[in-house]
């Protein structure tokens, strides 16, 4: 059984959500502001937290910061904000996902799944310490940690599965299709920005040079 808080003002939303996602027998936490959402965090051992944007007293932006400080919980914002420099924004903070408003909450219930998948897969995988090591990276399934040249480098949920599946098959070439399923286990929607964001952060981990973009294909890790 999973607990989610969910994060918003609209009252109506949060009501919304609750109904759908209890039927999977997960348990509600939730939170008016952003300030409430962290004090929930604090109390609670919170699996997933849906977010929004356009919050008082903390906006989702600030939350997502503030946590990813801390812990790699899995982050869904969903937000009335469509401009996609704030969906960029967001993933950058280190958001899993963005869905805007007007949502369908069939489609939320089916991502919220996916993201708890994720996560209880990554902890299965965290208790069987194990490493992959290519050339100066070392990646620490053991402590879901990049390992590169001595420095402990910390892992969202997605980007320690983008980077196992690179890692796992150096100089292989692997489709925007096959990076978003291993991320995101969405195979039917294949969103450009949210892994050109995601790629672009493991670059900044791993180093520039050892990502390389196949014009047309995809993106491989060298050997």
């Amino acid at each position: 059984m999973a607990n989610i808080l969910i994060a918003d003002d609209e009252k109506e939303i949060i009501d919304l959500l609750k109904l759908y996602l209890e039927r999977d027998g997960t348990v509600i936490f939730e939170a008016a502001n952003g300030k409430q959402s962290l004090e929930v965090l604090e109390k609670e051992a919170i699996d997933l937290i849906i977010l929004d944007i356009m919050m008082p007293e903390l906006n989702g932006f600030e939350v997502t910061k503030k946590i990813r400080e801390q812990s790699s919980i899995p982050i869904m914002i969903i937000s009335a904000k469509i401009d996609t420099t704030d969906k960029i924004f967001g993933l950058e903070l280190g958001a899993d996902d963005y869905i805007t408003k007007p949502f369908d909450p069939l489609e939320v219930t089916a991502r919220v799944r996916a993201a708890l998948r994720r996560n209880y897969e990554l902890n299965q995988q965290q208790r069987q310490p194990e490493q992959i090591v290519v050339r100066e990276l070392t990646l620490d399934m053991g402590q879901c940690l990049l390992i590169r040249q001595g420095e402990e480098i910390p892992l969202t949920s997605v980007e320690f599965k983008v980077l196992f599946l690179l890692m796992n098959s150096p100089g292989q070439v692997f489709t925007k299709e096959q990076i978003f399923e291993a991320g995101w286990e969405d195979s039917y929607v294949v969103d450009d920005n949210t892994i050109r964001v995601c790629i672009s952060k493991l670059r900044n981990k791993v180093g520039e040079h050892n990502i390389k973009t196949i014009r047309g294909l995809g993106y491989r890790l060298e050997k």
